[in-house]
């Protein structure tokens, strides 16, 4: 159970999750579709490959003709890939023949270059082919008709190129959600800037970016807001054009200059919880503007925000794609340490997983601390220790959330 008075990361969850919906279908070109999730089924017009061709660059022949070899055959023409010839392979002679080309009628075998001597006019052939021998059937690969691409496949350079193959140069998908990602700070400094005592930079705004475009999403980094209102709000107004969700860090917990807390909860439903969990428990989330966009109030430490876009955003990224699976992999591990946790919330822990004797293990990388970024970026996974748990002993098995698979 939640300690009293937060609110739980499933009801949190939850709540996202009735608001968040898949984007409206649209069509688009292929190169535009890459990365989105298909909104139809793809069924191939006609078979794939069209016609029979040869595999590779040699000679069609009868492969009667070979019943023994070595054999001496006259060649009387070529047959490039591209329109059809009008040569006929004849008993007792072949055609030269290249890789795609429309097998010739007459011809039941192709013979690579590498089995003759390479002739022009007549070739010596050491080797006899099967009936069929190195020739792509038409339909071998798709059937007239044939359902190639289902309604929720991702879209990735194979589907493509399969799409484009059977036809089509558009497709109707779920788009990529847009997301606009903001940091709140007078602190704060852009990457590369000169800090002043009391400053840092900003990197909350540059990772929540690419963790969006990890989720598939489109990300617009605006950058850093200053904690005032009416910079904030401005800032908001303007980018609601473009934004089909928002994401914000900073200015969410209780004190004297969180701008964001202040401005938010005056704009359409924005409310902002204390969640049982442990990095990340002041959040805030709703929707605002014309259109009811939902916006993100994340909090500022890098570990907590980051958790947080985690357990919250790349669900409700995942929902506006329209794809079956919307959280990362979870699994269960063998700890090879203790791994502690304040009683009444939800611990997400930086460690690493890997696999040791047939068997998924994993270590802490990190403190506890939401400041202590270095962890994360060595951590592969995150350990999930429930709300009722202070103590998961070395040699127990704990749940554990799959970030990415990468080598340490």
């Amino acid at each position: 159970m939640p300690a009293p008075g937060l609110r739980s990361v499933d009801e949190h969850l939850a709540d996202i999750l009735s608001v968040v919906q898949p984007l409206a279908p649209l069509e688009v070109g292929l190169l535009d579709a890459h990365g989105c999730v298909l909104a139809e089924d793809v069924v191939a017009p006609q078979p794939l490959p069209g016609f029979d061709n040869s595999a590779m660059d040699g000679y069609a022949v009868r492969a009667a003709d070979l019943a023994h070899v070595p054999a001496v055959l006259p060649v009387v023409g070529d047959v490039p890939a591209g329109p059809a010839s009008p040569l006929r392979v004849q008993p007792g002679l072949c055609v030269r023949i290249m890789t795609g080309a429309l097998l010739p009628p007459g011809a039941d075998a192709v013979v690579p270059v590498e089995w003759t001597d390479g002739g022009t006019t007549q070739v010596r052939i050491d080797r006899r082919p099967e009936v069929g021998a190195h020739v792509r059937r038409a339909g071998e690969d798709v059937t007239a008709g044939e359902l190639v691409l289902r309604a929720g496949s991702h879209l990735g350079s194979a589907q493509i190129g399969l799409a484009a193959a059977v036809g089509r140069s558009r497709l109707l998908v779920r788009p990529r959600p847009r997301v606009v990602v903001l940091s709140t700070g007078t602190e704060l400094v852009e990457p590369g800037g000169v800090l002043q005592p009391g400053q840092l930079y900003d990197s909350n705004s540059l990772a929540l970016t690419t963790a969006c475009v990890e989720a598939g999403a489109i990300a617009y980094r605006v950058g850093i807001v200053p904690d005032e209102g009416k910079k904030l709000l401005d800032t908001l107004e303007d980018q609601l054009v473009r934004a089909d969700l928002l994401l914000t860090s900073g200015g969410v917990s209780v004190g004297a200059y969180d701008v964001v807390k202040e401005v938010l909860s005056r704009l359409g439903t924005v409310g902002f919880h204390r969640v049982a969990m442990q990095p990340g428990m002041p959040q805030g989330f709703g929707t605002i503007g014309p259109d009811s966009t939902p916006v993100f109030g994340l909090p500022g430490n890098p570990v907590s925000a980051l958790v947080s876009f985690e357990v919250f955003v790349r669900p409700a990224l995942r929902r506006m794609l329209g794809v079956p699976h919307i959280t990362r992999p979870v699994i269960s591990a063998i700890t090879t340490g203790d791994l502690r946790s304040p009683r009444g919330k939800r611990s997400f822990l930086r460690v690493w997983l890997e696999v040791k004797d047939g068997a998924y293990v994993v270590s802490s990388v990190s403190g506890a601390g939401s400041h202590l970024v270095a962890g994360l970026a060595r951590a592969n996974a995150l350990a999930i220790v429930p709300e009722d748990v202070e103590l998961v002993p070395a040699g127990t098995p704990v749940q554990v959330a799959m970030l990415e698979r990468r080598q340490q």
